[in-house]
């Protein structure tokens, strides 16, 4: 594939003194999706990520790691911030960045870097003094009256190629203390690229690129045949102006990740701050990783290797969609925040139905108690299954379900059908055998599972299965129900629930509560 190729190319000009190639954490095809492989063998990310100034110290960070140990998770996304680790030009300093290293090692984790650049959530916030202050070399960019506002230039080289440089310097940093022991695992590069609040930028190098061609390999792309300025061919319409807007974005960003590849090629994501439906470009944060845009960023960034939604809108199962590609990884640096009631359905679904291979809370560190055990029961027994959930990645033998929400946030009950080989499931949200009002269905999911032709691995809480055979002439039953655990893919059982909690075989019951694991064995008369 396109962007696996070059992480090989890029392999090759790896620091010497890291790992080799084929151990460096890496994305290669399964099935119609890919698979991350750390330390040579599938990985899923369950994982959280820090608020923005969480990992600013050593001592900021002291109190959280042992909440994030208790909430079970393998993987930990932090920030790292151009200003803490290039505070004079040319001169870096990465104790920011060893001391995550060894706070993550010390608690059994591994990292995703967050590499705050030049762009954060839109704004440019988190660059250096010497950036901000010298707004001569840097420029700002102005709106639509002509006004400056603190965001820098897709456009300004020397932004770009400071940038770059920066983040070229962290990634050779890895790659020296972290490359044998593979302690981060993936990078994002740039944070929530999206301009505001109009759907491009302005000034006279904007506006003079605005005016020019568009390239030759945006329109094999988008407008085969076609040519002209940006205007005459995508339209003098915001809708236009984010296409514009979009290219100069990812070609900025495959600068700086083809500058960080080339010291040490770890997957690279870009994440997108999502448009509220109904809103023109520039009232949300135009020109990002938007499913919309996909065409334009898959066209100017080679060297990403995957675009990823930051989700805090309701209906989480609508957002998520567009970006389950196939041929592509689908990843969710931040599934809306940690503390939420459907958390946990939230990452069944995006792990069975959509083969994620990493699922991420917002604010992981403000998880309270009872969500760090919540969250802990879920992550142990999906990494505990993780060896017979990950061949089954891409096929028809892994799905997952949840409760419908809508816009509003209300979840529905309604029923889905699926098929799991020569049978039939339905599912509901609701647990009949428990009173509605102690039911919050926002919570209910489940991850589904076919281990073997007659047997079933369901993973969840709240949700109720019936099963019928697909033959119409034959009658469906359940043989046995165990409740238990995987542990690295092996089955501890605990409870045969063959007598009231299947309603005397009559259905497959996750009851609401803590996330819980069944082997179903089926048998047709």
């Amino acid at each position: 594939m396109r962007r696996i190729a070059f992480c090989v190319i890029a392999a090759l000009t790896l620091t010497a003194g890291a790992a080799p190639a084929e151990s460096i954490p890496r994305l290669v095809p399964h099935e119609d999706t890919l698979q991350l492989l750390v330390d040579d063998r599938p990985f899923v990310m369950l994982a959280g990520e820090l608020g923005n100034s969480t990992a600013s110290t050593p001592q900021s960070m002291a109190p959280h790691w042992e909440t994030l140990q208790r909430a079970g998770l393998n993987t930990v996304l932090a920030p790292v911030s151009w200003e803490l680790i290039e505070p004079e030009e040319g001169r870096f300093d990465f104790a920011s960045v060893d001391s995550l290293l060894e706070g993550a090692r010390a608690h059994d984790q591994r990292l995703v870097i967050l590499w705050f650049g030049a762009w954060k959530n839109s704004m440019s916030s988190y660059v250096p003094a010497w950036v901000k202050r010298d707004a001569a070399r840097f420029p700002r960019t102005t709106n639509a009256e002509g006004r400056r506002q603190e965001i820098l230039s897709a456009f300004d080289p020397a932004t770009r190629d400071a940038d770059a440089a920066a983040f070229a310097a962290l990634m050779g940093h890895l790659a020296r203390v972290d490359g044998e022991r593979r302690t981060v695992i993936m990078v994002q590069a740039e944070n929530e690229i999206g301009f505001l609040p109009t759907a491009r930028e302005h000034g006279p190098v904007a506006d003079a690129a605005w005016a020019g061609q568009v390239p030759a390999e945006l329109l094999a792309r988008m407008a085969p045949g076609r040519s002209g300025s940006w205007g005459r061919v995508f339209g003098d319409t915001p809708a236009g102006e984010e296409i514009f807007q979009a290219w100069a974005y990812a070609r900025y960003a495959e600068a700086v990740a083809a500058a960080g590849k080339a010291r040490y090629p770890l997957p690279m994501y870009v994440d997108a701050a999502l448009n509220r439906p109904g809103v023109a470009p520039g009232g949300y944060p135009s020109a990002g990783p938007l499913a919309h845009l996909f065409p334009v960023w898959d066209a100017g960034a080679p060297s990403i290797d995957l675009l990823a939604p930051d989700i805090y809108f309701e209906g989480f199962a609508d957002w998520i969609a567009p970006y389950d590609r196939p041929g592509e990884a689908l990843f969710i640096p931040e599934a809306n925040r940690a503390n939420r009631a459907d958390t946990v359905a939230n990452a069944l679904f995006a792990i069975g139905r959509h083969d994620a291979i990493g699922f991420s809370p917002f604010s992981i560190e403000n998880l309270t108690p009872e969500k760090a055990d919540e969250l802990e029961t879920l992550y142990r027994q999906v990494e505990g299954a993780w060896p017979l959930i990950a061949p089954a990645r891409g096929t028809d033998r892994l799905d997952g379900f949840r409760a419908r929400v809508g816009d509003d946030g209300v979840a529905m009950a309604d029923t889905e059908t699926m098929r799991m080989g020569d049978w039939v499931l339905t599912l509901t949200p609701v647990d009949p055998w428990t009173p509605r009002d102690q039911q919050d269905l926002r919570g209910h999911g489940a991850l589904v599972l076919q281990t073997g032709a007659d047997e079933l691995v369901v993973i969840g809480t709240g949700v109720t299965i019936t099963i019928a055979a697909a033959d119409p002439a034959k009658v469906a039953g359940l043989e046995s129900v165990w409740l238990g655990e995987y542990a690295a893919g092996e089955w501890k059982p605990l409870r045969l629930l063959n007598g009231d909690e299947t309603h005397q075989g009559r259905h497959v019951r996750l009851t609401p509560g803590p996330v819980q694991t069944q082997v179903v064995r089926l048998y047709a008369y």
